[in-house]
């Protein structure tokens, strides 16, 4: 298990995310798209496979599952980051210009896990 300490990093980065789902849902179910089903429990669904995924890209057998996993997580998270830009009420308060910021870190975050394939 002698991965670099980046991958460690980015495996901490999502069990906190996935952390805060719980702490912090109503956050997560504002910015759901109203068009998907039952947002408290795909807000606890999403938490529960960030956590998983995160231990999963720190351990030598479940690493690359883990990373294709956190790779489609983040390409269906997309759906999100757009429809956050459909309104002003989607927005939940955050200026555009972040909003339009986040689509492309999307894109950087799906290629920092890819590298480790």
């Amino acid at each position: 298990m002698n991965y670099p300490w980046h991958l460690y990093l980015m495996g901490i980065i999502y069990v906190m995310g996935g952390i805060m789902h719980f702490i912090k849902p109503k956050a997560y179910m504002r910015i759901m798209p109203q068009y998907l089903p039952n947002h408290k429990l795909l807000v606890t669904l999403s938490g529960i496979a960030e956590i998983i995924l995160g231990i999963g890209v720190c351990l030598p057998l479940t690493k690359d599952y883990a990373v294709y996993g956190l790779i489609l997580m983040l390409a269906v998270f997309l759906l999100v980051h757009f429809y956050m830009l459909s309104s002003k009420k989607a927005s939940a308060g955050f200026p555009k210009w972040i909003l339009l910021l986040r689509l492309p870190l999307q894109f950087v975050l799906i290629y920092w896990a890819y590298s480790y394939l």
